[in-house]
């Protein structure tokens, strides 16, 4: 390898880790830029039709800002109020839940006392009836460390105050910084790096929209289906069900769960148990045949584990910013795997012919 090809490999190296550092000091405060970046970037599309239409781009930029945010206010407006309140009671009613759910599984554990000590049923059962109160006590200090924690207080401001702003002028000037980080690649690899820019692009955009689409689409089906058939906290479940359903199978075993546990608390009748088993079997016929097909497809290269671990991975270092970074950082790290997978198998070192052969 000559010196010239090492030495843009060092400034590549040395580039990301850069990047890694500020990533590093600048966690606490980038929260509101990446949510409006983000906007921005899923924006930007609907600004250059209406550019199209005639519109300025300051006008069309103006015009989606205050349309974007507004919605998004209006629908906090409607529904916090209405979430809140069924997520207060459905906290204050878990022990209430579990000793109910207890009751369900009575005999069974009836039928299991034949085979287990009978002592160790008894811890079993105890353990079950505190449970509910545990939770409740944790759950009720993690919310509250959250809403009073300072950085807490002070991204929940900063996301308010400062991400509109951020969208806005990140929306008005897209093209031309597109235009001014095209016009500073490496002349020699510009074209290659302008192909994985587009493939990432394509990936990130074609999974983000189509998975978000999906989601708001099973929050429907799931809430109104619950909702209709009189589960207790249909609403909240069936929504935060759908949103969960980003991670590829968490948000449906993690919904139909709780809908379960509620729904044996709550019914006395087997055949309620399955309309809760139908909603969510229905969502997910419409979601595999109809919605995953159509808005997603095939071609978008993201597996479902590489997606779980990314999330995980993400959150576990940078919290709710790893979140959200977590994606586009996936369909990065993908298709630059792709891109070298593609160059080894046309390389020498996968065929075996050297370069030697053809100077002998």
């Amino acid at each position: 390898m000559s010196w010239k090809n090492n030495q843009k490999i060092l400034v590549w190296f040395i580039l990301l880790g850069l990047l890694l550092v500020f990533f590093s000091l600048a966690s606490n405060i980038l929260l509101p830029f990446i949510i409006g970046i983000a906007i921005a970037y899923f924006l930007d599309p609907l600004a250059d039709k209406l550019e199209e239409l005639g519109l300025s781009r300051v006008l069309s930029t103006i015009l989606i800002t205050l349309m974007f945010f507004c919605l998004v206010i209006g629908i906090l407006l409607i529904f916090v109020p209405v979430l809140n309140g069924q997520i207060k009671d459905l906290f204050s009613k878990l022990p209430i839940i579990f000793a109910n759910l207890e009751f369900w599984l009575k005999p069974i554990k009836v039928q299991f006392s034949e085979y287990f000590d009978t002592s160790k049923m008894n811890g079993i059962s105890e353990s079950t009836q505190s449970l509910g109160r545990v939770v409740v006590k944790w759950l009720g200090t993690l919310l509250g460390n959250i809403l009073t924690g300072s950085m807490a207080m002070f991204n929940a401001l900063s996301v308010i105050l400062i991400t509109p702003v951020v969208c806005f002028y990140l929306l008005k000037d897209w093209d031309k910084i597109v235009s001014k980080v095209d016009g500073l690649l490496p002349l020699e690899t510009a074209p290659a790096i302008r192909i994985l820019f587009k493939n990432i692009d394509l990936t990130i955009s074609g999974f983000v929209r189509g998975q978000v689409t999906v989601c708001i689409i099973l929050s429907i089906i799931y809430a109104l289906g619950l909702t209709f058939i009189g589960l207790e906290f249909g609403l909240v479940i069936g929504l935060l069900s759908g949103l969960l359903s980003f991670i590829p199978y968490i948000g449906f075993l993690c919904g139909l769960v709780v809908a379960l546990t509620v729904a044996f608390s709550q019914f006395d009748l087997i055949y309620n148990i399955f309309l809760v088993i139908f909603v969510f079997g229905l969502g997910q016929i419409i979601e595999s045949v109809f919605l995953t097909p159509k808005l997603i497809g095939d071609k978008i290269g993201l597996h479902p584990v590489w997606i779980i671990f990314s999330l995980m991975f993400g959150g576990s270092i940078y919290g709710f910013l790893g979140i959200l970074l977590a994606i586009p950082v996936a369909a990065t790290v993908g298709v630059l795997l792709r891109f070298s997978v593609t160059k080894y198998l046309e390389s020498s070192i996968y065929s075996g012919h050297s370069k030697n052969k053809d100077e002998s």
